[in-house]
């Protein structure tokens, strides 16, 4: 009996430690390597040459209305698209949102139609896509002008081969 006690108190003595001290280095890595598994490649083909990419997507309603809020970081070379399931005009915002974006608008071919750079964090102002787009792909603030894109270049991804 006593050394089942001996054993309960450890465990608990290692649970709360867990707590305090935080998730292990290797738990944290796991954690990270299944956010990455869950991005997709993608290419922007510029004038300047193709520009690949990891994104997430998101595909439902709940996931695009969460989209980045909330988040401090994206990496430089990661993005989200926002697959709006038919082509029609959609509108997009920053509340709850803390980083600085750029948002492409792309029609069902892949072609970006327009770009909102820089957005400003935490904003509720409305932001359109201008006309009818079937995605939006939000990067970096800054990463459009940085890698060159511009309307009329194309965004190639599963996405928009499937339609």
């Amino acid at each position: 009996m006593r050394s089942l006690f001996h054993a309960t108190r450890a465990a608990a003595i290692a649970c709360l430690a867990l707590v305090a001290v935080g998730p292990a280095p290797a738990v944290l890595a796991q954690a990270a390597r299944a956010a990455a598994a869950k991005s997709e490649p993608l290419t922007i083909v510029t004038k300047s040459g193709p520009k690949r990419l990891d994104v997430e997507v998101m595909r439902d309603d709940a996931a695009r209305a969460r989209g980045l809020m909330f988040r401090r970081h994206m990496a430089a070379d990661h993005g989200m698209l926002f697959d709006f399931e038919q082509d029609q005009p959609v509108t997009m915002w920053m509340k709850n949102t803390y980083l600085p974006l750029d948002m492409l608008f792309i029609r069902p071919d892949g072609t970006i139609t327009r770009i909102a750079a820089d957005t400003e964090p935490l904003s509720t102002a409305i932001i359109p896509s201008g006309g009818p787009v079937l995605a939006v792909l939000e990067l970096n603030a800054g990463t459009a002008a940085k890698l060159g894109i511009a309307p009329g270049d194309r965004i190639e991804h599963a996405m928009f081969k499937a339609r």
